[in-house]
């Protein structure tokens, strides 16, 4: 059974970012509903029908999505009143969550089946695998290099990787 969104547990007053986001979209279906929009799907229709969910838990997740700016919501019939559903600048920040999720699913899901779907960029024509990268140093950023530092710690934690940074180059 379905409980309401309102009835579920909410961190959007948590001082963490990662949390935060999760109470936007923390469920498999609003994350769903998203690839499905970045694959073009922009009425409700055809997204019900990608992914074989029940109309109400996607009007609760559309309408979780509009309400939060992440998608933008627009009459394209007015007898009987039809919408569609395209992301805001807001939207298209959560593109990369889906690439990293989907690199994830093929590097440590997948078996020996090849991946379902390849990233083409569209700027050079060719299949990518995105990275983190650093935009001060140009190098990748991974758990094995980066951590993530209360902001009160910052100045603290900038000196030490500087003077860590000096003893391994010197």
């Amino acid at each position: 059974m379905l409980t309401a969104v309102s009835s579920r547990k909410t961190f959007g007053s948590k001082s963490c970012s990662i949390a935060r986001t999760l109470d936007v979209v923390g469920d498999w279906w609003t994350l769903l509903v998203l690839r499905d929009v970045f694959l073009g799907l922009r009425r409700f229709d055809e997204i019900r029908a990608s992914l074989g969910i029940a109309t109400n838990v996607l009007t609760l997740r559309l309408k979780r999505l509009t309400d939060a700016g992440i998608l933008e919501r627009r009459a394209y019939q007015e007898h009987p009143p039809r919408f569609e559903y395209s992301p805001t600048d807001k939207g298209r920040d959560l593109y990369a969550v889906l690439v990293a999720l989907l690199q994830f699913g093929d590097r440590h899901l997948r078996g020996s089946e090849p991946p379902p779907r390849v990233l083409v960029h569209d700027v050079c024509g060719k299949a990518s695998e995105p990275s983190l990268v650093c935009p001060h140093c140009r190098t990748e950023v991974t758990s094995r290099n980066a951590r993530t530092v209360p902001r009160r710690d910052l100045p603290r934690a900038l000196e030490a990787s500087r003077k860590r940074s000096r003893r391994t180059t010197s």
